[in-house]
């Protein structure tokens, strides 16, 4: 009896392998794309009827799709989990920031032979040196040392070097470029390609397919309308369709783990369509508006094409997650992840029972911290209120713990259970922040953006 307990046993642990997952082929190519202020509803896969997402749709077609994926409500917090694997509560500092001390899924996986390269959206410290030493071996950035306009006519930063463009050029075809250019020069060794797009934040300009493009529009102020949000959504889509292109142009696409997800809700008040169904995004929210986001998972003979899931996934999971893809195992015994591939990839493993959020984007302005924890049908906040956010997303009626029976009750005991865990895990150094890292002396800078 032993022996076939062990058995079992060994054979559950050979499912979480990373060799077992990957077999014999080598270390893949990982590309992490992440949508700014892009809902669940905006995608074509996941039942929107407002936009055309061609690409993103076929990459959920050909792999899977997870539909109950949750992240903070705003982007510095989301980075910052997304990037760590920890939970905002253990070393989230202030707006803007990431703490210099951070170790990111890059400082992982460099070690392991990865060729690393950020592009895009940075927002997270105006130090020229942060991204070499979160473990980036070249970047093409907006919003690092300085703000610049992002779309028309932008101005970036290309591995410490300032570059303002004012021909007509486009800043997410810039950093996309960027990204393909990177591809091309490191399919010989297995790269990983971290790209945080600028699509599709505020401000609501017109890209280079919209009607009213002005290729010598200069500023964030010029032609800003919520009917230009649709375009960009479409333009998000149409580079991400050229990447994978490329990929495939290359001979590495079977070989290349993508990962697509949102960073938050959809900007608050935008208006998206699933059928019939009205959905207005809640972006600094935490309900599940500024909160649910797309996630597509893509490896060609290794993620089931068509696969949906529906298993809890949040933004702590994808350090595990590409530490898991590349066959790396992680010296740092805290991270607060799980990683999503074997569900991915078939295979038998534990889902998450829980989702964790600590809440607090603008530390030493914020009035009060928003902790909480909920599953599938049920959230409950540290204060005590209760959700069923299954019957009530937009959480209007909160209940007391005490009035709950049955399940409510369970998930109550559960979800107190998650916060426990939590109860003295902040640093107390993290709220004695001074200096250049003072939220009060960054406000102006870091707003959010």
């Amino acid at each position: 009896m032993q022996c076939i307990k062990l058995f079992i046993l060994l054979g559950l642990i050979a499912c979480y392998s990373p060799a077992s997952l990957l077999g014999a082929e080598g270390k893949p190519n990982l590309i992490l794309i992440m949508a700014d202020d892009l809902g669940y509803e905006t995608i074509g896969a996941n039942g929107g009827t407002s936009y055309k997402t061609p690409n993103l749709d076929n990459l959920a077609s050909t792999g899977a799709r997870f539909t109950h994926c949750y992240v903070q409500p705003l982007c510095t917090p989301t980075r910052v989990q997304l990037m760590t694997g920890l939970y905002n509560i253990r070393n989230y500092i202030n707006f803007g920031n990431m703490n210099p001390k951070a170790v990111t899924f890059a400082n992982h996986l460099k070690p392991a032979g990865y060729t690393t390269c950020i592009t895009g959206k940075w927002q997270l410290g105006h130090d020229l040196e942060l991204p070499k030493k979160f473990g980036f071996d070249e970047y093409c950035l907006w919003q690092h040392t300085r703000r610049p306009p992002r779309y028309a006519n932008p101005g970036l930063e290309i591995n410490g070097v300032e570059k303002n463009y004012s021909n007509g050029e486009y800043g997410p075809d810039l950093v996309n470029d960027y990204a393909i250019d990177f591809i091309k020069r490191s399919k010989a060794s297995p790269f990983f390609l971290y790209y945080p797009m600028m699509l599709t934040h505020s401000p609501y300009q017109p890209t280079p397919d919209s009607k009213d493009w002005d290729p010598k529009a200069k500023g964030e102020a010029v032609n800003d309308k919520p009917n230009h949000f649709g375009d960009m959504v479409v333009y998000m889509d149409k580079l991400v369709g050229k990447l994978v292109a490329q990929l495939d142009a290359q001979g590495i696409r079977d070989n290349t783990l993508i990962i697509f997800v949102g960073d938050n809700g959809t900007g608050k008040g935008t208006k998206s369509m699933m059928g019939d169904k009205l959905v207005i995004g809640g972006k600094g929210t935490t309900t599940a508006a500024g909160m649910h986001v797309p996630l597509i998972v893509n490896f060609p003979g290794k993620v089931i094409a068509g696969k949906v899931l529906s298993n809890l996934v949040d933004s702590t999971d994808f350090v595990p997650t590409l530490l898991d893809a590349a066959g790396v195992t992680s010296s740092d015994k805290k991270l607060d992840g799980v990683s999503f591939l074997p569900h991915a990839f078939g295979k038998e493993a534990k889902s998450r029972d829980w989702v964790y959020s600590w809440y607090s984007p603008r530390q030493g302005n914020d009035t009060k911290v928003q902790e909480f924890a909920f599953n599938h049908d049920s959230k409950l906040y540290r204060t005590g209120d209760f959700y069923d956010v299954k019957n009530d997303p937009a959480q209007k009626n909160a209940k007391t713990v005490s009035s709950l029976t049955g399940k409510a009750a369970m998930d109550a005991k559960l979800l107190q259970g998650a916060l426990d865990q939590y109860a003295n895990a902040r640093p107390k150094e993290l709220d004695l922040i001074n200096g250049k890292d003072n939220p009060k002396k960054n406000n102006k800078k870091n707003k959010e953006n």
